[in-house]
């Protein structure tokens, strides 16, 4: 672990605590997206500790600022989504671009995180492959369940669908990961989650 290393996580970890959107979780208060960091980094511990130095900056950086862009700014249908979502990857990987470059990493290291954050060459780019494999795991350990309860109004086809579409995007590794019990999977959601991967 190098210094410029340290010294980036040190800003990311800053840039995400001035989230003034607060979560409370086993009696504490986190500003939401340093919370979500700190998530990310400890499941690529357990996931892929062996990860170098690139994709570990990229998967804690991967929402930083998020707040910054809001989705109310953005037309509230599909399309609106899309835009919201599309720039959104492009607002993380120029914010990180820029604490690498104050830190002293080279433009080819700086490239290959902003290339995972901004989500290009899923399937075909390890870097994002890895942080679409840490951001689903995730997702499915600590947001799918309250994900779930925001939408009670989704049947279980819904749900289903939903459930497929995130285990599309991971990687062979990551669905073993998932299925060996290295996560807690969302009790309530157990046998959806059975159902839908099930085959």
């Amino acid at each position: 672990m190098t210094d410029k290393y340290q010294q980036a996580v040190e800003l990311i970890d800053q840039a995400n605590a001035e989230d003034p959107n607060k979560v409370a979780v086993d009696g504490r208060e986190w500003p939401k997206e340093l919370l979500y960091s700190q998530r990310m980094a400890d499941m690529q511990q357990r996931y892929a500790p062996d990860a170098d130095d690139a994709p570990k900056l990229a998967i804690r950086a991967q929402h930083i600022q998020r707040w910054k862009s809001d989705r109310k700014d953005y037309p509230m249908n599909r399309q609106g989504y899309l835009q919201w979502r599309t720039k959104l990857y492009k607002f993380h990987a120029e914010t990180v671009g820029k604490i690498l470059e104050q830190v002293g990493y080279d433009d080819e290291f700086i490239e290959r995180v902003k290339k995972a954050v901004g989500k290009r060459g899923l399937k075909v780019n390890p870097d994002t492959q890895l942080l679409e494999d840490v951001t689903d795991l995730v997702f499915i350990e600590h947001y799918m369940l309250e994900f779930a309860e925001k939408h009670p109004e989704y049947d279980e086809e819904k749900w289903l669908d939903i459930i497929r579409k995130t285990w599309k995007k991971m990687s062979e590794n990551a669905r073993e990961f998932a299925l060996a019990g290295n996560i807690t999977l969302p009790e309530p959601l157990i046998p959806l989650i059975q159902k839908a991967v099930a085959g």
